[in-house]
């Protein structure tokens, strides 16, 4: 019985969904028809295999371009879902044609995929999204309670204790007997994670070198603080590295056992290109959800339920943050997301927007804790000191306001018109009130009216600072030390200033509605 037949009364699964779920790691696709067959089975195309309605066809061994466009038409005419092909077939301009002509999803699969793995992946994920596993309905994520089952049997392979880990050295899976470890296993298993000092021994001793290299097994012998020997496999997919495995050994490994534990690494690799591909697809629709909602474009009701926001008011967060090089600016607010994340109480909601990173979080602990851990960031070594501004705290349906006035607060810190690096809209208020007057003076033209543009000529073509110093003149008062101190210049030569450019600029300062004028210019200059 073809396993499409299996699949008649389970949740049709999308060509998209496929693609979306295996990740772009692996496939690509040119092209999706708004409306293709809903996806029944993998089949690899060769002579005497059977074509049929919602197959995904595996062109695997085809080699020239002609056959890669019957191919296509082939499939097309029997009701596929789609045609996988590798590179440059899949890209040839006639195969493409092909494809759109008969209005077949085309699909290319990554040059260093291996075809064996990929059909078995394919297969694992029509599995998990025609029936999705009770762990994913608990919160668990896909296949999270299978990866734990994976890594007892991993650890009976090699007769030890397992470690799954990804390549932050986050642990996403342990087996059982875990109580024959040492002390540095326990603490991982404990903190989900290697230790710090754990990490950074192995480190010295070129580990994870050895991983990047793609070495199949490393093994590291006993160490003097009393940690046990380790196997280390690398989980590769693709000619990408997606984790290791760590075994906990007694000594050193034979051959064959060794060749064992590596041989389940395969498997294991496929699990995690599963995991990821789920969280990927719902960071995606996250994503998109905040980014509606920071628009004013989605329901508050649905923003609560699928974000799991509060009903309490909330800040959006702006974070600006570059590297000088475009290409690493995502991977650089990606990492910040992470670094700030550490220590918050709970993990922001956040998505990109525009090339800046927005954050939604709780007014109160939540603030404050993200408060605390941007001002606390060090200058980045490819740029400079990541910069943030929060809008006031609002109510959900109201997100697209506070998102406003955080761009405006940052447009602040921007011009340099507040100090620190991190500004409040509520508590930038006067800065805000003297940019949005300046602006609209501006806009009126005020600083062109009265003798303001003599002082201002005088001053382009002399050097003499009588702007600057009329300006805080007005701004202190009756207090000459204080306006001095702003200048950097003796009280004296402030006092002798204000004489000379009342001479060029005859204006009666002792009346308020002068100095008010003035004032109001004169801010329109410094502010908009």
């Amino acid at each position: 019985m073809r396993r499409s037949q299996l699949l008649d009364n389970r949740t049709m699964v999308s060509v998209r969904s496929v693609v979306d779920r295996v990740g772009p790691t692996l496939l690509h696709a040119l092209q999706i028809p708004e409306e293709s067959p809903a996806v029944g089975d993998v089949v690899i195309a060769e002579p005497g295999n059977t074509l049929a309605a919602g197959d995904l066809v595996l062109g695997v061994a085809i080699t020239e371009t002609p056959e890669a466009a019957e191919l296509v038409k082939q499939s097309a005419a029997k009701g596929a879902a789609a045609v996988l092909l590798k590179p440059p077939l899949a890209a040839k301009p006639s195969v493409k044609r092909a494809a759109k002509s008969a209005d077949i999803a085309l699909i290319e699969v990554r040059p260093a995929t291996s075809w064996a793995q990929l059909v078995w992946l394919l297969r694992t994920v029509l599995d998990a999204l025609a029936d999705e596993s009770d762990a994913l309905e608990d919160g668990g994520g896909p296949g999270s309670g299978d990866l734990f089952r994976l890594a007892d049997a991993v650890a009976s392979v090699v007769d030890a204790p397992v470690t799954i880990e990804d390549t932050n050295s986050r642990v996403l899976a342990y087996s059982a007997r875990q109580d024959l470890t040492d002390s540095a296993r326990v603490s991982t298993i404990m903190g989900r994670r290697i230790p710090d000092d754990v990490l950074a021994r192995f480190r010295s001793r070129g580990v994870f070198r050895e991983l990047s290299r793609g070495r199949q097994t490393i093994f590291v012998p006993a160490q003097r603080d009393g940690t046990l020997p380790r196997l280390i496999v690398p989980i590769r997919m693709g000619g990408e590295l997606l984790g290791s495995m760590w075994a906990v050994v007694a000594g050193p490994v034979s051959d064959e056992r060794a060749a064992a534990f590596a041989d389940a690494a395969p498997v294991v690799a496929l699990h995690l290109l599963r995991r990821r591909a789920h969280t990927d697809s719902q960071r995606r629709v996250s994503a998109e959800l905040l980014r509606a909602v920071l628009e004013g474009k989605a329901s508050p009701r649905k923003a609560i339920a699928e974000l799991d926001l509060s009903e309490e008011p909330h800040r959006v967060v702006v974070i600006e943050v570059s590297g000088g090089d475009g290409r690493d600016d995502e991977g650089l607010r990606l990492a910040l997301l992470e670094r700030i994340s550490q220590g918050v109480g709970r993990r922001p909601v956040a998505t990109e927007l525009g090339g800046m990173l927005y954050a939604v979080v709780p007014d109160g602990d939540g603030w404050a804790e993200l408060r605390a851990a941007l001002e606390a960031l060090p200058s980045s070594r490819k740029g400079g000191t990541p910069r943030a501004a929060a809008g006031s705290a609002c109510e959900i349906g109201e997100l697209a306001t506070s998102r406003a006035q955080a761009d405006e607060a940052l447009s602040l810190l921007r011009a340099k018109l507040v100090p620190g690096r991190v500004v409040v809209f509520d508590e930038a208020w006067t800065a805000l009130s003297l940019h949005r007057g300046a602006t609209a003076a501006s806009t009126a033209k005020v600083a062109e009216l009265g003798p303001l543009g003599l002082l201002r000529a005088h001053d382009e073509a002399h050097e003499s600072g009588y702007v600057d110093t009329l300006y805080q003149w007005l701004r202190h008062p009756g207090d000459p030390r204080a306006a001095a101190k702003e200048l950097r210049i003796h009280p004296n030569t402030l006092r002798y200033r204000m004489r000379r450019l009342l001479d060029l600029v005859p204006l009666d300062l002792d009346d308020p509605d002068v100095r008010l004028a003035l004032i109001t210019q004169l801010v329109s200059l410094r502010w908009s």
